[in-house]
């Protein structure tokens, strides 16, 4: 039986105690970053040797590849991709040459990512940012407007499933207005519940049929003043799940970060408490793992049913001209100079 987990390794090969630990614990799936890439086919035989551990070819690998400044697969092996921000300029003047180019951009992206075997991307960003927020979203995000992100952010939902790879729409319910960086500490949003329904969750709801979302490490004072929304039961209930009907599959941002406090193990068991489906750690931390691990539980019930509902929008990726798709990107993106 697999566990509501997924955890990264600490680099381009694995150790044999990590392999063990995969072995015995069988997490849902595993995440890249960039101290695990060094090649083509270096990454493709990491790849492989995750999913051998749960004996699962189709095990969900999961990277952050949005382009701009997050990006794991890295030029001059892989192309650089626009951050979000260029395709929400080219919006303000031309709406249809911009959703045309997002969904170039991330069928190519999901080009790279099929060829490494990897199937799921931490995208789209439908976070809105304000004036005044902490960068950590800055040009991660399509645009200021909400009905901008919506319609690009239906775009790259389409340009990665046709690619054959899963979307994760990022970070529900909002993390447009953090003054802070939740990597270092935990943000606190005091905005009116109207306020955030109108230009931050409408973009989460909706795209609420994307097949999976991550969780903001951000207070809402308004619907819950003591936890974040990857800790907080009311949120999860409330907003993600109840305003923003989103039903499916729900993972946390890295339980690592210095938004969360208190032990690994707590972090964890607050989180599957709060309503997440899968918990994620990201730094590769092998004793860290362990610790998160001791408050796993088993994927059955209705996190079943939303993780096999998740996994059942993995296809064959359609018919497609990767190089034509990058020079009409090239001409697109020529729009805005």
């Amino acid at each position: 039986m697999r566990m509501r987990a997924i955890f990264g390794c600490s680099g381009q090969a694995l150790e044999a105690a990590e392999r063990e630990f995969f072995r015995e614990v069988r997490p849902w799936g595993f995440i890249l970053f960039a101290r695990n890439v060094r090649d083509r086919a270096q990454v493709c035989a990491l790849v492989e040797s995750l999913r051998e551990t749960v004996n699962d070819a189709l095990a969900p690998v999961l990277i952050d590849q949005e382009g701009g400044r997050v990006a794991r697969l890295k030029p001059p092996t892989w192309c650089e991709r626009p951050p979000a921000a260029r395709f929400g300029e080219i919006f303000a003047g031309n709406v249809e040459a911009a959703r045309e180019a997002v969904y170039l951009n991330t069928r190519l992206i999901a080009h790279d990512l099929t060829d490494l075997g990897i199937n799921v991307d931490c995208l789209p960003v439908l976070d809105v940012p304000v004036a005044g927020a902490d960068d950590i979203i800055g040009d991660r995000a399509f645009a200021r407007d909400s009905s901008a992100v919506i319609a690009l952010g239906r775009e790259a939902i389409e340009g990665l499933l046709d690619g054959g790879v899963l979307p994760v729409m990022k970070h529900i319910p909002g993390h447009g207005r953090a003054l802070l960086d939740s990597h270092k500490a935990l943000p606190k949003v005091t905005t009116d519940v109207e306020t955030l329904s109108a230009v931050d969750f409408v973009t989460f709801r909706s795209l609420n049929q994307c097949p999976m979302a991550m969780t903001a490490h951000v207070v809402y004072e308004a619907v819950d003043p003591h936890r974040p929304a990857t800790l907080s039961p009311k949120v999860v209930r409330d907003v993600i799940r109840g305003e923003i009907g989103y039903d499916g599959l729900l993972m946390t941002d890295d339980l690592s970060m210095g938004a969360l406090e208190g032990t690994l193990a707590a972090r964890a068991k607050a989180a599957l408490f709060a309503g997440c489906d899968i918990v994620l750690h990201c730094n590769g931390s092998l004793d860290e793992m362990r610790e998160v691990a001791s408050e796993l539980k088993p994927i059955e019930g209705m996190v079943q049913r939303r993780a096999d509902h998740a996994l059942a929008h993995l296809s064959q990726p359609s018919e497609f001209d990767p190089a034509g798709a990058e020079a009409r990107l090239t001409e697109l993106l020529g729009t805005i100079v």
